[in-house]
């Protein structure tokens, strides 16, 4: 499996402010990953919001695993170089017929981060399809800089604030980010993208994990990172590691929420 990216996908990404599809898992991998995803689902009620869903690498090791894997590392590596942080890390799950959806909106808007390079890259745990939600992303609207969006705070929307854009683009010109189980897209942190309802039969699960070069900085004090490979010559940082050992999945997930309720609060702060 190729791990790093090519010449040409690298040129795609600067150019249309995404690439995909990057194999980086085979199909039991990911099936393996989405089994242990499921267990924690289960615990918060079967399909937990994103929202409940923040900062997984801090709690499971199987998304520690997940945002440290070398074939994740080696494509990121290919755009933000060889020293890269770990911000953040959520889950998007949306089962059958699941009305959750995601506004067209910009990922920098609110995440409080300045300068540096920033990447999300969305790793498909299920098939993620037109017809159960797939990412859907206008390219080359990272050339603009953050635009204005309006808070909707849909009950439906899967944002921690149901952020939209508030320009006027091209329907048409939206590309589908259709993935396979064990693939991933890559896009940048002010690519215009957002997603439907799932209208399947069908679960969508994906792993959406944040990168970042050392040299950007945070705008809120209570900000941590990982250093997941390379170093960080910067410092602008508090830096951990992956999760501890909380004895039991129950524990973690009772941790993890706690985490995820102060994080959203972070966020979601004017």
């Amino acid at each position: 499996m190729r791990s790093k990216l090519t010449p040409d996908q690298v040129h795609q990404y600067e150019r249309a402010g995404f690439v995909h599809p990057v194999d980086v898992l085979d199909p039991s991998e990911a099936d393996a990953f989405r089994s242990r995803y499921e267990a924690v689902a289960a615990l918060l009620g079967g399909s937990p919001k994103a929202v409940q869903m923040i900062q997984v690498h801090r709690f499971y090791h199987w998304a520690w695993e997940l945002c440290t894997h070398s074939a994740v590392l080696d494509a990121v590596e290919s755009l933000l170089g060889r020293d890269i942080l770990l911000w953040s890390a959520s889950v998007f799950a949306k089962i059958p017929r699941d009305p959750g959806y995601v506004t067209m909106h910009q990922d920098g808007t609110y995440w409080g981060l300045a300068g540096g390079e920033v990447t999300t890259a969305w790793i498909a745990l299920t098939a993620s399809t037109r017809e159960n939600g797939c990412m859907r992303l206008l390219p080359g609207s990272h050339r603009s800089a953050i635009l204005r969006h309006a808070d909707t705070f849909d009950a439906d929307n899967l944002l921690t604030r149901g952020q939209q854009v508030q320009a006027e683009y091209d329907e048409s010109e939206v590309v589908d980010l259709q993935l396979l189980p064990g693939q991933m897209s890559l896009h940048h942190v002010r690519a215009i993208h957002g997603s439907h309802a799932n209208t399947s039969d069908r679960s969508r699960i994906g792993l959406a994990i944040r990168y970042m070069t050392p040299d950007t900085k945070p705008e809120r004090p209570d900000q941590g990172a990982a250093l997941v490979r390379g170093n960080d010559c910067f410092g602008n940082w508090h830096l951990h590691g992956g999760p501890a050992d909380f004895g039991s999945l129950e524990r973690a997930v009772r941790k993890h929420q706690a985490e995820a309720a102060r994080f959203v609060a972070t966020l979601t702060r004017d």
